[in-house]
């Protein structure tokens, strides 16, 4: 589990140094296509330490292995906690828009940089300022789940 949170930790670096270097500089779609997956990839390391914490407290016998069902058990172990179930619910939606290959380009390499697409029949835009709401919100995430283990292991 410690193991897990220290792999998404590293993988919140990456996703920094391409928020703040990489797609500050470059200011293309392909940057913001970049760095939605480093985020969904540091989501799947913090969720997968939830559910190694659920399971060595016994409150799931294993482990689920698909990501519909890991989102379901998360959603169904942490209902009370609405930060918890916000962070799984953006996680899921960041997978679909990863998912969708066809998206549209508008003011690559200028400071409003878009990325367009239809995710579920509704035109949705990214910008520079969405992935930096995402990588906040990660990041706050990050501390709320490592506070959640980490802080609970210092007390035992």
């Amino acid at each position: 589990m410690l193991e897990t949170l220290e792999e998404a930790r590293k993988e919140l670096i990456r996703v920094d140094h391409l928020v703040y270097v990489s797609l500050k500089y470059t200011r293309t779609v392909d940057m913001i296509k970049h760095a939605i997956k480093r985020i969904i990839s540091s989501y799947d390391f913090l969720n997968e330490a939830l559910l190694l914490y659920s399971k060595e407290n016994k409150k799931i016998l294993e482990i689920p292995s698909t990501p519909v069902s890991k989102r379901e058990t998360l959603m169904d172990l942490f209902k009370e906690d609405e930060f918890i179930i916000k962070n799984v619910m953006l996680h899921t939606w960041l997978r679909k828009v990863d998912k969708i290959e066809k998206s549209q380009a508008s003011r690559e390499f200028r400071k409003h940089v878009t990325m367009t697409l239809e995710v579920e029949g509704k035109e949705v835009k990214v910008d520079i300022e969405k992935i930096y709401e995402y990588y906040n919100l990660l990041q706050e995430y990050n501390d709320y789940v490592n506070k959640m283990i980490i802080g609970e292991k210092e007390e035992e």
